[in-house]
């Protein structure tokens, strides 16, 4: 009976938690993170936002830094911070504040509304349709808090999407070209509505700098994403007439889900290296 409730102990150790919080100071790649939940007034819904910024950052100081914002944050922050301390410390890519926009779910049913938010209206979905209204949540909403509370650029605003993220990358680069400076599309999903990203949406401002675009496509890439996108990639890069500078690369041996960080390190490079 005494092996027996020493079994019992020993399991109980082994199956309970020590605590309930999870402490993120050991996970060094994370940095400094900070956390928001915003509810956006314009939607009607929240968003977990996470902030990590550069090493060595000071409140006292007035540096300010290119801002990243991470769409699909909830598995796309985690990924692509750890990533980026390993780019800064090399120097590939310069000191950055990243903010992660998450859903804090994969699903619809917990809350996850990618597939509206993200997304030109398509005939295919009718629940399709929702990136006027996400792009009016960022500028009116989420940018002025970040760029109120942290140092951060209003003129070197980078965004990055995969997939229909990507599709929002590109919604936004064609209806706002100038509200990001920098804009980095991976394997782009315009499988139900490329017509509406194959039209002219915003003049072309010539005398003014122009903000830039970097579309990556991988060359595993599911075929039906990576035939729209290379038709959209055809299409602009045989058209001057264009409020961006334009760069697109195909990402040799990369499928759908494997693009994301090849796309980071490719756009990035190129965003701050080129004039």
């Amino acid at each position: 009976m005494r092996t027996v409730v020493v079994y019992a102990l020993l399991l109980l150790l082994v199956v309970s938690p020590v605590d309930a919080a999870v402490d993120m100071q050991f996970l060094q790649s994370l940095g400094d993170t900070r956390y928001h939940k915003v509810e956006s007034e314009g939607i009607g819904r929240g968003y977990h936002i996470y902030v990590m910024l550069p090493q060595g950052y000071d409140e006292s100081s007035h540096e300010e830094y290119p801002t990243i914002y991470l769409l699909d944050g909830g598995a796309l922050f985690p990924l692509l911070s750890g990533y980026y301390r390993y780019l800064n410390f090399g120097e590939e890519i310069p000191d950055a504040i990243l903010v992660g926009i998450s859903y804090g779910s994969d699903t619809f049913e917990g809350g996850n509304y990618r597939s509206t938010d993200f997304t030109a209206k398509s005939s295919e979905r009718d629940y399709w349709g929702g990136a006027e209204k996400f792009q009016q949540f960022l500028s009116d909403e989420l940018m002025p808090l970040i760029e109120s509370t942290y140092h951060s650029r209003v003129d070197r605003r980078v965004i990055f999407g995969q997939s229909i993220g990507g599709q929002f990358v590109l919604y936004t680069a064609m209806t706002r070209p100038n509200l990001f400076w920098g804009h980095i599309a991976s394997n782009p999903a315009l499988h139900r509505n490329l017509p509406f990203f194959m039209a002219k949406h915003a003049p072309c401002d010539t005398k003014s700098k122009r903000s830039k675009l970097f579309v990556g496509s991988g060359t595993m890439d599911d075929p039906r994403f990576r035939g729209p996108a290379l038709k959209w990639i055809e299409y602009w890069s045989a058209n001057e007439d264009r409020p961006w500078q334009l760069k697109t690369l195909n990402l040799a041996g990369h499928s759908h889900m494997s693009a994301p960080p090849a796309s980071f390190r490719q756009g990035m490079r190129w965003l701050f290296t080129t004039d």
